[in-house]
């Protein structure tokens, strides 16, 4: 009879310790992700760093203005820059200044070769970094490339109260931090800079 007793004290248990862990679950969920249903699209342009890739060439950018669509959100300008920090400087201050553009995202120049300026041309617009971003894409990079991930000088940062992402120009890298970093936070992080108020206004 204790047996049987043991028994049914332990099925009585299991459902209460499976209630608990959807209640657990449930104070997690709305997190950072569930408010960025609620705002309006964001405003986005496109920088394209290359001395080569214009146009139907730019199969990095062109890549990158799709999935900013497709995630909902609009693109309002697209640019392209030789590998000079001048002129990624002059073109990257120049979509920032746009009207509606909240998020510039800058592709190409973020290696380690002589020619790879963007970080250093883009250093004097930022006011703040965002050191997260490229130390987790760089943590994802490597199921892609490998230990080659630390060569990327890929990073985020706040300028002029926008905010400045910049990547490597590969599809498969600006898919990567995309999908898995910049979209599913874009809203919050604007938020938290206080551009979506202002759409909203």
């Amino acid at each position: 009879m204790s047996a049987a007793r043991g028994r049914s004290a332990g099925a009585r248990a299991r459902p209460r310790a499976r209630t608990g862990m959807r209640v657990a679950r449930a104070r997690r969920e709305p997190g950072h992700g569930a408010r960025s249903g609620r705002l309006r699209p964001a405003g986005c342009a496109v920088l394209t760093v290359s001395d080569t890739r214009r146009g139907a060439a730019d199969t990095g950018g062109a890549r990158v203005a799709r999935l900013i669509e497709a995630a909902g959100h609009r693109v309002l300008a697209r640019a392209w820059a030789k590998d000079e920090r001048a002129a990624i400087r002059r073109a990257a201050a120049a979509a920032l200044a746009r009207p509606g553009v909240e998020v510039l995202v800058v592709t190409g120049g973020t290696g380690i070769a002589p020619r790879d300026v963007t970080p250093e041309a883009l250093a004097p617009l930022v006011d703040r970094w965002i050191p997260g971003f490229g130390e987790r894409f760089r943590a994802l990079s490597v199921e892609q490339i490998g230990a080659a991930a630390w060569l990327s000088r890929a990073a985020a940062g706040i300028a002029g109260g926008r905010l400045l992402v910049l990547l490597p120009g590969s599809p498969a890298a600006v898919t990567l931090a995309l999908r898995r970093l910049l979209l599913p936070e874009l809203s919050h992080a604007l938020t938290m800079l206080g551009t979506a108020s202002r759409r909203t206004r």
